[in-house]
């Protein structure tokens, strides 16, 4: 009787690991989800400072020299 005890709580156990398996699985995917939406916005701001920097330097070449 006492196997039987032992084999139901490891049972038990194991059911317990897969649905927490189960768990890191889905945070994960969601965690890459999260990680490619800011790599994608990251990659709009560097966009948007690579323009503005080559507008005002193109800004900066018009102003007349200082002596």
């Amino acid at each position: 009787m006492a196997m039987k005890g032992d084999l139901t709580a490891l049972e038990q156990k194991i059911e317990q690991f897969l649905a927490y398996c189960q768990s890191l699985r889905a945070e994960n995917q969601a965690l890459r989800s999260r990680v490619s939406g800011l790599e994608g916005e990251r990659q709009l701001l560097t966009d948007k400072i690579e323009t503005t920097r080559t507008r005002l330097e193109a800004l900066m070449a018009k102003l007349p020299e200082e002596e």
